[in-house]
């Protein structure tokens, strides 16, 4: 390779100025309209050439230049990029593989219509999902776990239905969520001060905890404040928007379902699991659900059960249920439990507490003698679109304990030192959390933003050994791991076991999410890892109809894969710029930043 003449340095000095200057101002401006937690603004490219001396280097800059004759010439092929129209506001709260009208098609039985039922190709859409009229930037942690803006989710059939169980409050123009549920009427914090009465909380060995059928996720908001972060789920409109008002207060929450489809979670991930009257028959079905909430939960792991049947012999009457029936229902929970080497470590008033055997070898031994049902499976991790089945997952060798959090979150998870993940060592993955903590520091040096608490809601959507999400970790946000179902690797329970929380994905296909409920997403590798496997435009609308308005994307891949990203969200509303990797325009791996304008439905509008 020939040597840069002098003139050169000087020129690429000169611009890699530019670019941070520029880019400061760039999110400056946007920072202006964001702190405030209720601030919408225009278009970030107009108000950027609207502002001072200071920042007109921005208007003019292009990143082109970083790239030599090579971008310059791809990019001026064919530069009008296709422009997507605004979907009708009728899809305002769109959720692909769980809209309603497709769902009513499918059985009711086990809740079938509940799971996913993607659209095929042909009925995808080709549109931007639009935001409401009137839509605001949500407020910051913590307010926001207690205020979600009105015009956000504009539904009110929850503070009516849920009235008297203090889940959530319309107030004008803000809905208030005094953090009650049907099984805490005194409010969550008191709920959880009486489950760490029997369950170790405080010391940081429960961090990962699963919240199932979560109503609006209180009980995951309020464990916040004590280190443990829920992943909390619930069915589309079972009550109407209750997943997305979970994660309008800054709360991990996915639409999902216990039914007829397994968890799409790792084997052993969760220290704790949590039902509070979430209806779900765990008796029934030869205690298929419980068997897959075993499969999740971690050796030494808890179970809560709150709710009926639980001390069904005080609370029959209010329940409104025959005792009965009830009787029954609990002695099938207990029947199973014994099964799984569940040990009832406590049963107070309506909360119900068991905890998951240590002694494989043992446990082992009783259920061959019960004539258990092994699942055959030699991959327990194999979850994605594979039916849950009566079946016990064979508790797996515990390859070393796991650390109290924090600690956890940079020690060397047992999964790896154990040799279970193929390739990855000891000395790699601390390699790789370097390599982390330096992109990370990068990205801070860009977008000032990102450790200031305007992004509460995070996504990596190829999360790797989730370094990326350990490097930016604070009290301040949360990060959803997703790893993609054709990773080369499949790392999500050396995720977990680092105390964060995270999900199987197939991005050829819509996420189990509300619209706009996503403030950030990193994107490392992704369009290398699904170039040939489904339409990247597919993947970018998906990406703008989870991100929020004045949301941020932190792209980071090959230089010619980013040049197509570009030229595609060029017609979707979003601003961007390309830089240079942190070592240098040498490295073919770039950094694209882009920010989604802020724009709202046009109730006149006709397009589909």
């Amino acid at each position: 390779m020939a040597k840069p003449n002098s003139a050169d340095s000087r020129t690429r000095s000169s611009v890699q100025i530019f670019i941070v200057v520029g880019l400061c101002c760039f999110f400056y401006i946007l920072g202006a309209w964001q702190r405030s937690g209720f601030g919408k603004g225009d278009s970030l490219a107009l108000e950027i050439t609207k502002k001072g001396a200071d920042c007109d280097i921005v208007s003019n800059l292009s990143f082109d230049t970083h790239h030599g004759g090579e971008v310059s010439k791809i990019d001026n092929v064919d530069s009008k990029p296709k422009v997507f129209k605004p979907c009708n506001v009728r899809y305002t709260d769109y959720t692909p593989c769980q809209d309603q009208r497709h769902a009513m098609t499918f059985s009711r039985e086990n809740m079938i219509y509940r799971e996913r039922h993607c659209p095929l190709e042909e009925d995808k859409l080709h549109c931007l999902i639009p935001a409401p009229k009137g839509y605001v930037t949500p407020f910051s942690w913590p307010k926001s776990r207690d205020y979600v803006p009105y015009a956000n989710a504009p539904y009110k059939s929850l503070t009516v239905e849920k009235a008297i169980q203090n889940w959530i409050q319309y107030e004008g123009n803000v809905f208030r969520f005094p953090g009650g549920g049907t099984q805490f009427p005194q409010g969550a914090d008191k709920y959880i001060d009486q489950i760490a009465s029997v369950i170790p909380i405080k010391n940081g060995t429960i961090r990962t905890a699963l919240d199932t059928g979560c109503g609006v996720a209180s009980w995951g908001a309020y464990l916040w404040s004590r280190n443990v972060i829920a992943m909390s789920f619930a069915p589309r409109d079972s009550h109407e928007a209750q997943v997305q008002f979970a994660l309008e207060r800054g709360v991990p929450a996915v639409i999902g379902v216990l039914g007829t489809i397994k968890l799409p979670y790792p084997s052993a991930a969760f220290d704790m699991a949590h039902c509070s009257r979430c209806l779900i028959p765990w008796g029934s079905n030869g205690g298929i659900y419980m068997m897959e909430v075993d499969r999740v939960l971690r050796p030494g792991g808890y179970w809560v059960l709150s709710g009926p049947p639980i001390n069904w012999k005080v609370n029959y009457k209010a329940w409104q249920r025959p005792k009965e029936d009830l009787e029954e229902e609990q002695r099938k929970i207990e029947e199973v439990a014994k099964l799984l080497c569940w040990e009832k470590k406590s049963e107070k008033h309506e909360i119900a507490v068991w905890q998951k055997t240590v002694d494989s070898e043992t446990c082992r031994s009783r259920q061959e003698d019960s004539g258990v049902t092994f699942c055959e499976s030699t991959d327990a991790d194999d979850v994605w679109y594979k039916r849950m089945e009566a079946c016990v997952t064979p508790n797996r060798k515990v390859y070393g304990d796991l650390k109290p959090f924090p600690q956890r979150l940079y020690a060397v998870p047992p999964k790896i030192a154990s040799g279970s993940v193929p390739g990855v060592s000891a000395e790699t993955y601390q390699d790789d959390n370097k390599k982390w903590k330096k992109h990370v520091n990068a990205y801070k040096r860009i977008n000032k933003l990102l450790d200031s608490g305007r992004y509460r809601n995070i996504m990596d959507m190829n999360a790797g050994l989730g370094s990326f999400a350990a490097a930016i970790q604070s009290p301040k946000l949360w990060v959803m791991n997703v790893v993609p179902t054709i990773a080369e690797k499949n790392t999500l329970g050396v995720i977990y076991q680092r105390g964060l929380i995270g999900i199987y994905h197939d991005w050829c296909e819509g996420f189990s999410t509300y619209p706009r409920t996503y403030d950030l997403i990193h994107s490392h590798g992704l369009f290398s890892l699904y170039e040939d496997k489904c339409n990247i435009e597919d993947i970018l609308l998906e990406m703008d109809r989870i991100l929020r308005p004045e949301g941020a994307v932190i792209f980071r891949d090959e230089v010619d894969i980013l040049i197509k990203v570009k030229k595609i969200v060029g017609g979707m509303r979003w601003d961007t710029k390309m830089v240079d990797h942190e070592d240098g325009p040498l490295v073919p791996e770039k950094i694209l930043i882009a920010v989604k304008q802020y724009w709202v439905a046009d109730t006149n509008a006709t397009s589909t």
